[in-house]
């Protein structure tokens, strides 16, 4: 019986902090974060304000752990690059790893980028949600730069291109501003996005045919996808 009472408590409370959280990203995504308050996250997750302190201490820490399980897509403390997918990328011939990566980054960015705006906005006032910002790119320059090491392992990049600077390349065209701004702001779908910056990475990053003797100058959309 103590065991079954343990199970039923674990799960509630695993239930209480999905509603805390979910109650957040609402408020965060349509309030903003500075005009959202902890009081607000209690009210809406029909929550006592003393269970959120307790249960988060902080509003930023509740943003942080949001912003981890979006990335992620669920709550397990898997890195980034200990996923599925970036292992199967890292394994891929090297178009295919490009197209991997960037629909990776088109799935994660479908759930996450509302809420990566809320902290990009607030970071200009607000000195803990700056660091929160530069945090994350620091994180997805990494995963962008051990990405590039192995896609430069497998071929020669593009004339003057080094792993770091295709890093670079790849930081900037996977952006989450680049993406809301087509898909959010001009309207490109997912797929028309995915489809653009396959494009953009391959040609920016691997040799064209012609540096191999082809007469194309650079790699056919049938073989780019």
């Amino acid at each position: 019986m103590t065991g079954k009472n343990t199970g039923v408590r674990a799960a509630k409370t695993t239930a209480n902090r999905a509603k805390m959280l979910a109650a957040a990203q609402e408020l965060f995504t349509t309030r903003g974060y500075t005009a959202t308050t902890m009081k607000a996250i209690a009210d809406a997750a029909g929550m006592a304000v003393q269970t959120l302190y307790f249960t988060f201490a902080t509003k930023r820490a509740i943003l942080s752990e949001l912003l981890d399980v979006e990335i992620a897509g669920d709550t397990e403390p898997v890195a980034t690059m200990d996923r599925p997918w970036f292992a199967a990328a890292v394994a891929a011939a090297p178009a295919e790893q490009i197209r991997l990566q960037v629909a990776a980054a088109a799935t994660i960015y479908t759930r996450v980028s509302p809420l990566l705006e809320v902290i990009r906005s607030a970071a200009a006032t607000d000195p803990e949600l700056a660091e929160l910002w530069e945090t994350n790119i620091a994180q997805r320059h990494l995963v962008q730069l051990r990405l590039a090491e192995a896609l430069a392992a497998k071929t020669p990049l593009r004339a003057g291109v080094t792993a770091a600077r295709a890093a670079d390349i790849a930081l900037s065209t996977l952006a989450p501003e680049t993406y809301r701004l087509l898909v959010h702001e001009r309207g490109w779908t997912d797929a028309e996005w995915e489809s653009w910056a396959i494009d953009a990475l391959t040609l920016q990053l691997l040799p064209s045919r012609r540096s191999h003797g082809d007469s194309m100058a650079t790699p056919a959309p049938e073989e780019v996808r």
